[in-house]
Parts: C-alpha cells; sequence; structure tokens
C-alpha cells in the first residue's frame, strides 16, 4: 500500500530542530496548502509536534477527514546538538558532525536517539497506519528525517545517505509499505 509522505512546512528556524516543538510560520503554512491543493486522501496521520500536528488538523477539518496523532512519527532526537545551528556544530565538533553524516548508525549526536529507536518507532507506526488503512490513501505528515530514513529503507540504502536526499519543505515522497525486505 502507497503512503503519501508530507514533510511539515517552514519554521524559520535553521539548526536541528528534532523534537523541539516550533510553529510553522508564515511561509510554510502556505507550502502546505499549496502542496496538497488538488489531492485527495481518505485520512492523515501525523506527528504530534505542532508543526505538523497544527497543520493536519487544519486539513482534518477542511475536508472531513479522520485524523490521529502519532507521537511516534515525531522527528528524529538530536541530543546534544537539537536547537544548535549546523554552523555552530561544524565550527565546534566538525569531525563529529562528518562522522555523523557519513554514517549516522555508528556516529550519532551526543545524548540523540539511536538509529534503531527512530527506526523502530518510525516502522512500528507505518505498520499500524498500513494494518489500520486496508486500501485507503493516508497522507502521513512528518519530518525530514523522518523521511529520509524511511526512503533510504525503501530504497534499500545506507542511512548513511540520508545527507544527500532533498526533502523540502512541504515535499511529497511516495512510499510503498509495509516493505517487503528491511534495510
Amino acid at each position: 500500500m502507497p503512503i503519501d509522505l508530507l514533510r511539515h512546512g517552514d519554521t524559520g528556524q535553521r539548526s536541528y530542530r528534532g523534537q523541539l516543538d516550533d510553529a510553522l510560520s508564515e511561509l510554510g503554512w502556505s507550502q502546505l496548502r499549496a502542496a496538497v491543493e488538488g489531492r485527495a486522501w481518505d485520512g492523515i496521520v501525523s506527528s504530534s509536534l505542532q508543526r505538523c500536528a497544527a497543520f493536519a488538523q487544519e486539513l482534518s477539518l477542511e475536508r472531513g477527514l479522520p485524523l490521529r496523532i502519532d507521537a511516534r512519527l515525531a522527528e528524529y532526537h538530536f541530543g546534544a546538538w537539537q536547537g544548535m545551528p549546523i554552523e555552530q556544530i561544524a565550527q565546534e565538533q566538525g569531525d563529529a558532525l562528518a562522522r555523523f553524516w557519513a554514517d549516522p548508525v555508528q556516529h550519532p549526536p551526543p545524548g540523540a536517539e539511536t538509529f534503531a529507536e527512530f527506526h523502530d518507532r518510525l516502522s512500528g507506526a507505518l505498520d499500524d497506519i498500513a494494518a489500520d488503512a486496508a486500501e485507503q490513501r493516508v497522507l502521513v505528515i512528518t519530518h525530514g528525517g523522518a523521511i529520509r530514513l524511511l526512503r533510504c529503507r525503501a530504497e534499500r540504502r545506507s542511512y548513511g545517505d540520508m545527507a544527500n536526499i532533498e526533502v523540502p519543505h512541504a515535499s511529497l515522497h511516495l512510499l510503498p509499505w509495509p516493505m517487503a525486505v528491511s534495510a
């Protein structure tokens, strides 16, 4: 069953936001409204973070669609790097940042969620979404890191390729689920 993944819109923040609960900027709202225009779904499932959930609630009410909020769809927790500008991390911890980008599984940020935990919670959420949806089309509103991890799994890519996957704000990504073979 294909699931449409939608990344939240712009928040005006320029750092690893992770699980910080930022609101959408006006640009972010506009990006999301444009992204869903002319598209149809039977239901919506959203991350609990407000940059996803607020738009999901608006879309659900506007279109009369069922909405489920699932905290497992939250962004990766970046530990000590959460909220730090990437430029600052590069300046102060450049080697650690390079190792993280090359192999996030073996070199997570200090105090960060493990990639096994991130993978397992996202996979569990999508398994439940697929089981509940049957043949319905579902829109899942989530985050850039979540979409990158799921695309790596679907495309059988190394998680080290995550940094090379473009996931602009308010971009849609069709994901086949469940996966026949895990990455």
